[in-house]
C-alpha cells in the first residue's frame, strides 16, 4: 500500500485503495508522504481518528524516522474559544452575578488566560455538551472575521497561520469540504498550497459532501440569531420596542413552524409537512425579511450587529431558494428534532459539483478506507465522488479470517419484515451470547428493533450478563463500560456499526439483526432512487444494494481488530441465503468459514479457551 502511494504521489495521480481491517493503513500513507517531501493535507472522517493522528501516529512516525513531524491539527472553528463572544458572555453575567454558571464562566477565564491553542478540548471540567460551549465559540455565521476586534488573538487565525506554514496539516472532512466549497472566507485557505490530499475514513467523504450542496433554513438558527441580535443590540444600546417586537415575531414564527409538524425525530417530505406548516413557513420568511429592513437602519452600530443583519440577509436568500425550488434543482424536504425544525433543499445528485471541486485543485488525491468496493467493485464509490479517471486498488486483510472467525447464520427464522422477526432474531442471539459468556454487540438496523431487544433481555431472569443500551449514556461511556464490565453485552445501531476499535477478548461476538438496506420511507433516498430510475438505472442494483453491502462491511469489521483476536459474526436475517442478492453481500465480506447451527458456534468458542454455558 505504502508503495502505490509514493508511486500515486510522485506523479499527482489519483487513488482509490481499500485496505482491509489490519493492513495498517494509517503507517501505509503517512511514511510514503513524510518521505515525498510534498506539503500534504490529510482529512478524517472523524475528531477521534484526527487526534489519534495527529498526537499517537505522527509522533510515532517522527521516532521511527529519526525526525520531527511538521505536522499542525486544526480543527472547525467551533472546537476553538472565542474571545470576543467569552468577553461578550462576561458582560452578561456581570448583570447576573447569581448565575449557577458563574463558577464554570471564571475557569474558562483562567484557562483562557494561560491556553496557547484555545483548543476546547484541553478543558476537561466542562462536560463536551455544556450549554457554555455554543455561547464561547464561534460558527461561520456569528464569526465576525476580521471586522472583529480581538481579530489579532483569535485561536482559529493562529491555527490558520500554523497550517499554512506546516509540512502535514490533520482535519476533518467538514472542514475540506468548507475550503473546497470557499465556505470559511477571511480565515487563508488551505489547499492552494497543498500538494497531496489523503482522505481517510473515505467512506463517510460523499456524504459530508453533499451536506455542503444543501440549502437549509431551520429555526435553531432564527433562535440562536434573534439571540445574538438582542445581545448586540443591548451591547452598543441600540435596543428599542422596535426591534423587541420584531424579534419577538421571529421567535414566534419559528417556534409555530415547529408546532405544525409532527412529534419525533425525523425525516419529512415537503408534501407531508402539510398547510400550517407552509403558512408558518411563509411567515417565517415575512419575519425575517423585516429583522434584515430594520437592522439595515443601525449604520455604523459596530461589527457584531452588521454581522447578525448579514446573516439575516443569509437566511431570507435560504428561504426564498427553498420556497421557489423546482423538482428539477433538487429535493425540498423538512429535518424535524424534538424543538426544531430545519428546511432543506437538495441536489439529488452531487458526483458532477464535486467532481469539479476536486479538479479545481490540481493535487494528488488519495483515497482510503476498509469499506470502498462491492465484491472487487470501486464503481459505486467512484461514481459518488465524481472522478472516472481514478486508479483503484483493493489490498485484503492480513488476519487469517478462515482459522479466528465463523460466520453463523441461524437457519428458521422468518422474513424480516415479518411482525415476529425481531422476537426470535433476539432469542437466537441470546443462545449466541451463552455460548461467548457475554463479551457481545448487538446491532440492530432500526431503533424500535433496538428498543424491543432491549425489553426482551431487560424482563428474562436467565439473562446474566450486564446490559449496556445505546441512548441510556453517551456512547463514549458506553464503550469505557464495555471495556472495564467483564462480559458486557451492548446494544445498538447505527453509531456503533463504524469507528470503533476493540481488540483483544472483550469482543468475541458482533450480532447483526437485518442487512443493513437503508429506509425506503426517508424522504431523501425515496428521491434520489427516482433520479436513478429516471435515467433509466436500477435503483436497487445501482444505489440500494451496494450501499447496504459497504454498510454491513463497516458493522462486520467491529470483531477483528487484531491478530489476537477471534469470534463469530450472527446475521440473523434469511435474505443471505434465500435471495440471489445474498451472494453480493457474502463475497464482499472476509472468507469467514459459515456455521449453520448453534453447536458449531460453541465448538469454535471452545476451542478458543471460551466454553459455553
Amino acid at each position: 500500500m505504502a508503495r502505490d502511494i509514493a508511486a500515486a504521489l510522485a506523479v499527482g495521480d489519483n487513488l482509490v485503495i481499500e485496505a482491509g481491517t489490519g493492513t495498517g493503513k494509517t503507517l501505509a500513507y503517512l511514511l510514503p508522504a513524510l518521505d515525498s517531501g510534498l506539503r500534504v493535507v490529510i482529512s478524517t472522517g472523524t475528531k477521534t481518528l484526527q487526534d489519534q493522528l495527529f498526537h499517537r501516529d505522527l509522533p510515532m512516525i517522527g521516532k521511527a524516522v529519526g525526525r520531527p513531524v511538521d505536522a499542525q491539527l486544526l480543527k472547525g472553528r467551533s472546537n476553538y474559544l472565542c474571545l470576543y463572544r467569552l468577553h461578550q458572555m462576561t458582560d452578561a453575567h456581570t448583570h447576573a452575578p447569581s448565575s449557577s454558571r458563574a463558577a464554570e464562566v471564571r475557569h474558562l477565564h483562567r484557562w483562557a488566560d494561560r491556553t496557547l491553542t484555545g483548543d476546547i478540548a484541553e478543558v476537561d471540567e466542562l462536560a463536551e455538551d455544556s450549554p457554555l460551549w455554543p455561547r464561547v465559540t464561534s460558527t461561520i455565521d456569528n464569526c465576525l472575521g476580521s471586522r472583529c476586534p480581538v481579530f489579532d488573538d483569535c485561536h482559529v487565525v493562529a491555527a490558520r497561520h500554523a497550517a499554512r506554514e506546516a509540512e502535514m496539516v490533520v482535519v476533518n472532512h467538514h472542514l475540506l469540504m468548507a475550503d473546497l466549497a470557499m465556505k470559511e472566507e477571511g480565515f487563508g485557505r488551505l489547499l492552494p498550497g497543498a500538494d497531496a490530499i489523503i482522505i481517510d475514513e473515505e467512506h463517510r467523504f460523499p456524504d459530508v459532501a453533499q451536506s455542503f450542496f444543501n440549502i437549509a433554513l431551520g429555526s435553531g438558527q432564527v433562535l440562536d440569531l434573534v439571540a445574538d441580535v438582542r445581545g448586540e443590540a443591548v451591547h452598543v444600546g441600540v435596543f428599542d420596542v422596535s426591534l423587541e417586537r420584531i424579534l419577538d415575531a421571529l421567535r414566534k414564527t419559528a417556534a409555530d413552524g415547529r408546532l405544525a409538524l409532527a412529534d419525533g425525530v425525523t425525516n419529512l417530505s415537503w408534501e407531508t409537512g402539510g398547510q400550517d406548516f407552509l403558512s408558518a413557513f411563509e411567515a417565517l420568511g415575512a419575519s425575517l425579511d423585516g429583522l434584515c429592513e430594520e437592522l439595515g437602519g443601525f449604520e455604523n452600530a459596530g461589527p457584531g450587529l452588521e454581522r447578525c443583519r448579514q446573516r439575516a440577509m443569509s437566511l431570507y436568500d435560504a428561504f426564498e431558494a427553498i420556497a421557489g425550488a423546482h423538482e428539477d434543482s433538487g429535493l425540498r424536504w423538512i429535518r424535524l428534532a424534538r424543538r426544531t425544525f430545519t428546511a432543506n433543499v437538495t441536489p439529488l445528485d452531487t458526483a458532477e459539483e464535486l467532481r469539479a471541486l476536486l479538479e479545481a485543485r490540481p493535487a494528488a488525491w488519495i483515497f482510503t478506507s476498509a469499506t470502498l468496493a462491492v465484491r472487487d467493485d470501486f464503481t459505486h464509490f467512484v461514481s459518488r465522488i465524481g472522478l472516472p479517471d481514478v486508479r483503484t486498488r483493493q489490498i485484503p486483510s492480513p488476519f487469517a479470517f478462515s482459522e479466528i472467525t465463523r460466520l453463523y447464520l441461524p437457519r428458521g427464522l422468518p422474513q424480516p419484515n415479518d411482525p415476529d422477526f425481531t422476537d426470535r432474531a433476539v432469542v437466537e442471539m441470546q443462545s449466541a451470547v451463552r455460548a461467548s459468556e457475554g463479551r457481545a454487540f448487538l446491532l440492530f438496523t432500526s431503533h424500535r428493533a433496538l428498543q424491543r431487544a432491549a425489553e426482551l433481555l431487560a424482563n428474562d431472569p436467565a439473562f446474566e450478563y450486564p446490559m449496556l443500551v445505546q441512548g441510556t449514556e453517551p456512547r463514549s461511556r458506553l464503550l469505557d463500560q464495555f471495556a472495564v464490565q467483564p462480559h458486557s453485552v451492548l446494544l445498538g445501531t447505527a453509531t456503533f456499526w463504524e469507528g470503533i476499535d476493540i481488540r483483544g477478548h472483550d469482543l468475541v461476538l458482533v450480532a447483526i439483526d437485518r442487512l443493513p438496506f437503508a429506509s425506503p420511507g426517508d424522504p431523501l433516498l425515496a428521491a434520489r432512487l427516482e433520479a436513478i430510475r429516471s435515467r433509466g438505472g436500477n435503483p436497487f442494483r445501482d444505489y440500494q444494494l451496494p450501499q447496504a453491502v459497504l454498510s454491513l462491511k463497516q458493522g462486520v469489521g467491529r470483531l477483528i481488530r487484531d491478530y489476537d483476536d477471534y469470534g463469530v459474526v450472527m446475521i440473523c436475517d434469511p435474505r443471505l441465503t434465500e435471495k440471489s442478492y445474498g451472494r453480493m453481500f457474502l463475497s464482499s465480506l472476509p472468507s469467514m468459514p459459515i456455521v449453520r447451527d448453534m453447536h458449531a458456534v460453541g465448538e469454535f468458542y471452545a476451542a478458543h479457551g471460551s466454553a459455553p454455558r
